[in-house]
């Protein structure tokens, strides 16, 4: 029994990947039209098929970008964070250098 197509072979309708047809006995040799190839489609079909195979990449170098500039974000906002506990101490210990210089005036 022939298949029409299977997992491994699927049917196509691409006639450049399609079986060759047989030449018909009755016919005498040579008296068929010669196979036509249209170039511009096999041009622009080799094109799409060159974007679609770089889609993928263009997806992973946006998805890079987008984690890069997410590390970036956070990078500031942990800077910033501990910017401000650094303030933070430093007041507290100008709180305490001045009590000390209080508490040294007053004795």
């Amino acid at each position: 029994m022939k298949r029409i197509g299977t997992i491994d072979r699927p049917h196509t309708h691409d006639p450049r990947n399609q079986a060759e047809m047989s030449v018909p006995t009755h016919e005498p040799v040579g008296s068929a039209t010669p196979n036509v190839t249209i170039i511009g489609a096999n041009d622009s079909r080799q094109n799409r098929t060159r974007e679609m195979q770089l889609i993928p990449e263009a997806l992973a170098r946006a998805h890079m970008h987008d984690r890069l500039r997410e590390a970036d974000v956070q990078r500031q906002a942990v800077r910033l964070v501990n910017a401000r506990r650094m303030q933070r101490r430093a007041e507290r210990a100008s709180m305490r250098a001045r009590r000390a210089l209080a508490m040294a005036v007053m004795h």
